[in-house]
């Protein structure tokens, strides 16, 4: 029955289109457990995706399940407008700000999930500097190749047109600069001289625009869907200097890279930087239940806290701080915590990143091998020396010839991304390394 359904394509697939599936259905994920994920057919493989890079802890945890029963057992919805709020929502609003204390977060603001965390951190930005009587602050700065969601703020500030032409016009004041990418940049392959170029870049967009009309500068600590890019280490601490010296808020896009998937607790903790506003989602709620959050520092606090005349959010969702998505979120951080996870992520994913990078030497496709914690990516040429990239087709072939060697692992434009749960050890680490050796030997040998 869900065989057939999904060949008659009833429901539609994000970033996917529909013309993909003519002649065949999807992949039907029927169960999960762990690291590993089971088809309808009843065929095994390992998550080499973790879901959408979320699902941190591994699937059917019996801890989150115990969480979302008792809450459930207790009320499963009550909204968060008005002044109401529930138990769980306030005690994981209490955790977030205990664990971004090094940041120096001071308030929760609760979503739905990543798009919506953006969407918040862009509205919450215009109006802090309303507030603070500097309401020609409306522009936003982003990164060439960045990724911030499916809302038309977060569309708007998309480094990659593929993302946005569907739907231009789209808000305005919003801005691109270079991204600090060692593999592709047109500067240099010195990872501290790019660091500043790009800082210099985003420091001369600033002026070009007017200092005064800089609302905030947005990016992820390492990209994820432009192009899994990892920074040069001194970046982020160069943009910080940039922003501070002109006044401009400094939003970091923690959707992905938050709860441990960089090998730390946060990329922005990673690279050593505070920023002002961070966006959560993900591996908030490794993915059982849609929650996201954005979270505001007591700068910012501040400006709604002492207004003369009250000061509302005229901003929400429905679903705002959801008591089962709370639950679940608090259930996740503690497995996260005592399972120490983020240190796990840093060691295994440093062992695959080492064993990909031989790779290299056998597999002319691969012209670059990047990453940090279990966020890595292979990226595919049809020329190392060019570096042109591979088309889609070829990065969906090796994705579906590792699918049949047991890992499913993402095709995105010509890049393989590797990105399992966090809870990845070294056996199932080895059949990701496998399925991949199986699937570049069998493409190499179709050429």
């Amino acid at each position: 029955m869900l065989k057939a359904a999904g060949q008659a394509h009833p429901q539609w697939y994000p970033m996917t289109a529909p013309v993909e599936f003519a002649g065949h259905g999807p992949l039907i994920i029927a169960e999960g457990e762990g690291v590993w994920i089971t088809d309808q057919a009843g065929r095994r493989y390992v998550d080499g995706r973790g879901g959408l890079l979320n699902v941190n802890v591994g699937h059917r945890r019996p801890e989150v399940r115990a969480a979302l029963i008792e809450q459930f057992d207790r009320i499963a919805y009550y909204p968060s407008f008005d002044g109401t709020a529930t138990p769980v929502s306030i005690a994981l609003a209490e955790r977030l700000l205990e664990l971004t204390a090094p940041e120096g977060m001071a308030r929760v603001l609760f979503g739905s999930g990543g798009s919506d965390a953006v969407e918040t951190a862009l509205k919450v930005a215009r109006q802090y500097w309303k507030l603070e009587g500097a309401a020609a602050r409306t522009k936003f700065i982003s990164l060439r190749n960045a990724y911030h969601g499916t809302h038309f703020g977060g569309t708007s500030l998309n480094g990659n047109a593929a993302f946005r032409e569907a739907y231009e016009p789209l808000l305005a004041g919003c801005h691109q600069v270079e991204t600090p990418w060692l593999y592709r940049n047109p500067f240099t392959d010195d990872p501290e001289e790019l660091a500043a170029i790009c800082a210099t870049l985003l420091e001369r967009e600033i002026l070009n625009q007017g200092p005064d009309t800089v609302a905030a500068f947005i990016a992820e600590p390492a990209q994820g869907a432009g192009g899994y890019i990892v920074p040069p280490a001194s970046y982020w601490r160069r943009a910080r200097e940039v922003c501070d010296h002109y006044g401009v808020l400094m939003i970091a896009d923690e959707v992905i890279t938050g709860f441990g998937r960089l090998g730390d607790w946060f990329g922005c903790r990673l690279w050593g930087v505070r920023p002002d506003i961070m966006c959560l989602a993900k591996g908030l709620t490794s993915g059982y239940v849609p929650l996201g959050a954005t979270l505001i520092n007591q700068r910012i606090a501040e400006a709604w806290e002492r207004a003369d005349t009250p000061a509302a959010h005229m901003h929400g969702y429905s679903y705002s701080g959801h008591p089962l998505g709370c639950a679940a979120a608090l259930a996740v951080i503690d497995i996260t915590e005592r399972e120490a996870l983020a240190d796990n992520a840093a060691r295994e994913g440093a062992r695959l990143l080492a064993r990909l990078q031989a790779f290299k030497d056998r597999f002319p496709l691969i012209g670059d091998v990047r990453g940090k914690g279990l966020m890595i990516c292979l990226d595919l040429v049809t020329d190392r020396a060019s570096k042109a990239p591979a088309s889609p087709a070829v990065a969906r072939r090796i994705a579906d010839l590792a699918r049949q060697a047991g890992a499913v692992l993402r095709p995105a434009a010509n890049y393989i991304v590797i990105s399992p749960p966090l809870t990845l050890g070294a056996t199932e680490g080895d059949i990701i390394l496998a399925a991949l050796d199986a699937a570049f030997t069998a493409t190499a040998m179709d050429n």
